[in-house]
């Protein structure tokens, strides 16, 4: 049996709206997903015997099920139990490139490259749909990171609607190495402070996300015009995390007036983002904000927009 080795790629969130809650616990969301070429390699090989092994090369990343990419597997092998059995178990390698704790799906991502490769190693030939209903049990972003591109993502992030590819764009993103946002503290923290103004009857949500439909945001990104998608870019999770880690903010500031399309917060946080037009601008922006913040405990990447989630690389 071949190994298989697949990329997957981070996301970003070019808007996400807060609209209200949801019977399961969770909050209904509007958000434009964005995936982006910052990617994880994922190595899948057979081994014989019936055991899951994960391994990763980042030291904050856990080999057992604290970690999304052995629960993927787990959760391949409890569901195809037989084809678990005749084909026996898998060895994970995860080579990290994707900051952690960063906001950026880096853990979803990875589970969904397991979910792609053990479908096509255990040949069960499952439609995308599929192995995006196996990744909703995971995670809310694990769907959207199978197919990837541009989505509107609402429901608690599982139910996708693709639209137009963004491929014209360049992202800088910025990471405090040792800062982390707690997505459930944000959310948490979000609905103690602003809970009185949520939707809470089915036909206000319908109505809701309707208009998040057809607003300015899926406008701009039909008529792939950057420089409107950087002035509507939208998180209302900057409400809650920017006043309490006020360095996240002062770096989106320094990221605006250095002259970008749009800057924000991503998901949760805290990693910030930035558009531009081209690579160029792309570089000569960080170099500036590097130079601006001074700060050795901040890392920085450049990359671009791309219209697909996780692809296999070769076998």
């Amino acid at each position: 049996m071949r190994t298989y080795s697949l990329i997957a790629p981070a996301k970003i969130n070019l808007y996400l709206e807060i609209i209200g809650d949801r019977p399961d616990g969770f909050h209904e969301l509007a958000m434009v997903l964005q995936s982006i070429d910052l990617s994880d390699r994922i190595e899948i090989k057979p081994i014989g015997i019936e055991t899951i092994i994960v391994h990763c090369d980042h030291p904050q990343v856990p080999a057992d099920n604290g970690n999304l990419a052995y629960r993927a597997a787990h959760l391949m092998k409890q569901e195809f139990p037989d084809v678990f059995a005749r084909y026996g178990g898998v060895e994970i390698t995860v080579h990290k490139h994707i900051p952690v704790e960063a906001g950026l799906a880096g853990g979803s991502t990875d589970a969904a490259a397991v979910l792609v490769g053990l479908d096509l190693l255990w040949k069960l030939g499952l439609t995308q749909s599929e192995i995006q209903v196996l990744g909703a049990k995971l995670g809310s972003d694990v769907p959207f990171c199978v197919m990837g591109g541009t989505a509107l993502a609402t429901g608690r992030g599982e139910q996708l609607a693709p639209l137009t590819d963004l491929d014209n764009l360049y992202v800088i993103l910025a990471k405090y190495n040792n800062l982390g946002v707690s997505t459930a503290w944000a959310y948490n923290t979000y609905r103690q402070q602003f809970g009185n103004s949520y939707i809470r009857d089915e036909e206000n949500l319908t109505n809701r996300r309707h208009q998040v439909h057809s607003g300015p945001m899926i406008g701009a990104i039909s008529r792939q015009d950057g420089a409107e998608i950087g002035k509507l870019l939208y998180n209302d999770l900057e409400k809650v995390v920017l006043p309490a880690h006020p360095q996240i903010e002062k770096l989106r500031n320094t990221f605006t007036e250095a002259g970008v399309l749009g800057a924000m917060m991503s998901g949760s946080g805290p990693t910030v983002f930035a558009l531009t037009e081209s690579q160029t601008q792309a570089e000569e922006v960080m170099q500036k904000v590097r130079q601006t913040m001074a700060d050795n405990n901040i890392s920085y990447w450049v990359t671009k927009t791309i219209p697909s989630g996780i692809k296999v690389e070769h076998h």
